[in-house]
């Protein structure tokens, strides 16, 4: 009895090891199912990174539209500066309103004549929980001034750093 006992037992170890073996190459053993978790995984950490490039490609994209405006709007009001009482600050808010920003600030400096413009656009695209504020941008301008006639001692077709017709040159100098 004793010896079929043994066998039984080698019979059914045999069995197990058979069973474990076809659990484990037919894919159904202990890790079955694993593979759907890091598929599922990697794909929310690839949406996640997704997400965050396009918040951060939305927020430059404020950053430059506001850059822009503020650039546009400083430069309208150097150009009215000398002519509006206000400096030109009126056409800088219009300027910006038309670029889809909104005019912080106007500042005129009459002893630089010179304007500081401010201008300040929302960012689109975020969700609404994000604490993200308007992208804000600075800009400085003032009048060009270019003198309107040539010095008289100057001849017409000379133009700067030349030297009058009769010196001599630098390149005469030099030799």
């Amino acid at each position: 009895m004793a010896v079929l006992s043994g066998l039984r037992n080698t019979a059914d170890r045999v069995a197990r090891a058979r069973a474990a073996r076809a659990v484990a190459v037919g894919g159904r053993g202990p890790d079955a199912g694993s593979a759907t978790v890091w598929l599922v995984a990697l794909a929310m950490l690839g949406t996640a990174v997704f997400a965050a490039t396009i918040a951060v490609g939305s927020v430059v994209a404020a950053r430059h539209r506001a850059e822009s405006a503020a650039d546009l709007a400083a430069l309208a009001a150097a150009d009215r500066l000398l002519l509006d009482p206000d400096g030109g600050c009126a056409r800088a808010a219009g300027i910006a309103t038309a670029q889809g920003a909104g005019l912080v600030s106007c500042v005129v400096d009459r002893s630089a004549d010179a304007v500081e413009v401010v201008a300040e656009v929302g960012v689109r695209g975020l969700p609404a929980r994000l604490p993200v504020g308007p992208a804000r941008a600075r800009a400085r301008a003032g009048p060009v001034r270019a003198p309107v006639t040539a010095p008289e001692d100057v001849p017409a077709g000379a133009g700067p750093g030349s030297a009058p017709s009769g010196a001599p040159s630098a390149a005469a100098e030099a030799s």
